[in-house]
């Protein structure tokens, strides 16, 4: 028989203990993570998703670099080289923060360099992923468009040869950083099929105006790009891949960190209804000790553990083998709706204080239904995994 142990005492944040599932190398990357968001960015946070931009994104991004979070899962070119847990753990703690936070590291790292470090030259990559690991360069990802949001494949943005050149035509939209960007990785059709080229955002005929008035990743940088004969010499495209499997494969790295971010921004919430429950009285009793606001609290707990143990195996196995396409939809359709519906039932416990700024809550949930829809929306996640388990592709 095996002895028994004493059990560990109760966590209300961790009651299955999945803490115990992280080696030490692991809890001390989480931890540098949120001791950095806790000094560096909780503090203006709110100001800044209210005022609609980051103060010195600059400075930050170079702060980010400095940590080792710029494309810390990829190896050499001045990248970390981490694993893909460790990096789990970080888009966790950074969206536990802001989702924008998130975005802004996951398209520097999971979109622009890694586009550039498994397609690119070794050119590109000695150019950029030095800078862009370093944060003192920022990288945007081109494949969105005003009319090609889950059919990437009916693009409109096209590059054609001229002598040596190519040249490019064409719009995005949504894109995360672009407006800030020193390198835009942009997507376009060519007589070749989708070719990928690497695009110094200070060329001729390049612009990127930022998109105002959204009510959600207000602490974000989204822009639109616009290609207006862009000549680019023939030496920046992407050489390594052609057609829509290199754009795709970025996504699923991206994808991958999403299904991590989602349960910080619930965590966050989560952890504020939690605490708010006990303080807030209500006849003569914390509203804590009301069995519907406890079935609430129980439910929220319950979907943060099962989110948060589906990321933690999705790590293991693409630090393993490696991950299929439709094991990356299961995180990410999973644990977006998951948190979004956390946040929404924290913020019935915090009532009309559920939202304001001043506690965290309204804005996870701004932010978390644009990251239900980004980088593949509900629908198109449902039917990749429904062709998994059919063999029938429903959506073409």
């Amino acid at each position: 028989m095996h002895a028994q142990h004493a059990p560990r005492p109760a966590d209300p944040l961790d009651l299955v203990e999945l803490d115990s599932l992280l080696t030490p190398d692991e809890r001390a990357v989480r931890d540098a993570v949120r001791t950095f968001c806790d000094r560096r960015v909780e503090p203006h946070i709110a100001e800044w998703f209210e005022q609609g931009a980051i103060d010195d994104i600059r400075g930050l991004t170079k702060e980010l670099g400095e940590l080792g979070l710029l494309g810390m899962h990829l190896e050499g070119y001045g990248c970390a080289g981490m694993s893909a847990v460790d990096y789990g753990l970080a888009c966790l703690e950074l969206e536990a923060t802001d989702s924008g936070l998130r975005s802004l590291v996951s398209v520097q790292g999971s979109l622009a360099m890694y586009a550039i470090h498994a397609f690119g030259s070794e050119e590109q990559k000695e150019e950029w992923l030095p800078r862009l690991a370093a944060g003192t360069a920022i990288g945007c990802f081109g494949l969105t468009e005003p009319d090609s949001g889950s059919d990437p494949g009916s693009m409109r943005t096209a590059a054609r040869r001229d002598g040596d050149d190519w040249v490019l035509d064409g719009r995005k939209m949504w894109i995360t950083n672009g407006s800030v960007a020193d390198v835009a990785v942009v997507w376009a059709r060519t007589d070749d099929g989708v070719r990928g080229f690497v695009v110094p955002t200070d060329t001729p005929g390049f612009s990127a105006p930022a998109i105002k008035h959204k009510m959600s990743l207000r602490a974000s940088v989204t822009s639109e790009l616009v290609l207006d004969s862009v000549r680019l010499p023939g030496s920046a495209v992407l050489p390594e891949v052609r057609g829509l499997r290199g754009p795709l494969s970025c996504l699923n790295e991206a994808r991958y960190g999403i299904a991590w971010g989602a349960m910080g921004a619930a965590r966050s919430a989560f952890r504020t209804a939690l605490a708010y429950a006990g303080d807030r009285v209500q006849f003569d009793r914390p509203i804590s000790s009301f069995q519907l606001t406890q079935a609430k609290l129980t439910d929220m707990s319950v979907e943060l553990a099962k989110g948060t143990l589906l990321a933690f195996h999705l790590g293991r196995i693409k630090d393993d083998r490696g991950l299929r396409p439709e094991q990356v939809s299961y995180g990410k359709l999973n644990n977006t709706r998951s948190a979004l519906e956390i946040c929404r039932t924290a913020r019935t416990i915090l009532g009309a204080n559920g939202i304001s700024l001043e506690y965290p809550v309204i804005r996870h949930a701004n932010n978390l239904e644009s990251i239900l829809t980004y980088e593949g929306t509900v629908e198109m996640h449902t039917l990749m995994i429904g062709q998994a388990l059919t063999g029938q592709a429903a959506f073409r």
